[in-house]
């Protein structure tokens, strides 16, 4: 399977962690194709900009014949208003249509948000990169979908370059003074840019409850567009979904 990332031209983690991620898989063979937009700053100027870019990559990728495409920046379509990821996977798919693609497409914001629907998740808590004005659209949109962010963290860094060095201990000290009381499911990243997947795991075994990233619902979103089991060790009880029950 062919899997096609549109992603900013300084993100880096995504294009690190996906194939981590689906490359555990035993039941699918994957490879990564990505195209990217100019952007560097985390700000609206700049995600607008590079939204405008988006149909030169959506060509792209259709040129390598990809499986399945995801774009690949959740705040980029968050930050456009309500509903965005609809309109986005819709407007891309139209376009691959027309040049004869029929891949699946999905988009990290809308990937995240359908996942936490899939977990039956009703209040969250989650950890952003973003400069506080970005990561308010970001709950602002999440809580649009009908689910409640009971507490969440900005970590404030503008330079996207800069928010894929991010350390995990910093991670997970934002994430260790969110107020978790009565929260179903902690988003640890809200970024495919901003370093999690190491973490996930280790958080879940900690907080003791779910934890997810916006890489690993990328991951389980392509997985289920695919028809593909989602049952991938080591990362989340999420992508543990379809794992065989041990016998008693």
């Amino acid at each position: 399977m062919k899997v096609g990332l549109i992603v900013p031209s300084s993100n880096t983690t995504v294009e690190t962690e996906m194939p981590r991620i689906l490359n555990r898989s035993t039941s699918q063979n994957f490879s990564f194709h990505s195209s990217r937009m100019r952007m560097k700053s985390v700000s609206k100027e700049q995600l607008r900009a590079m939204n405008a870019q988006r149909e030169r990559c959506v060509i792209e990728l259709g040129d390598a014949g990809v499986d399945v495409m995801l774009y690949a920046c959740l705040v980029a379509i968050m930050s456009t208003g309500a509903g965005a990821h609809r309109a986005a996977e819709f407007g891309i798919a139209e376009q691959l249509a027309t040049g004869g693609s029929g891949a699946k497409v999905l988009s990290s914001a809308g990937a995240l948000v359908e996942t936490l629907h899939a977990m039956g998740a009703k209040t969250i808590a989650l950890v952003t990169p973003y400069l506080r004005p970005l990561a308010e659209e970001v709950v602002a949109y999440i809580e649009h979908e009908g689910i409640r962010v009971a507490d969440w963290r900005a970590l404030e860094v503008a330079d996207n370059a800069e928010v894929g060095r991010i350390p995990g201990n910093r991670v997970m000290a934002a994430a260790r003074s969110l107020d978790l009381d009565g929260v179903d499911v902690l988003v640890i990243s809200a970024c495919v840019q901003m370093p999690s997947l190491d973490l996930v795991q280790p958080a879940e075994d900690e907080f003791g409850i779910p934890v997810i990233s916006a890489a690993t619902a990328g991951a389980f979103a392509i997985l289920r567009s695919i028809g593909a089991p989602v049952d991938i060790d080591g990362a989340g009880s999420l992508l543990r979904t379809d794992a065989a029950v041990p016998a008693s």
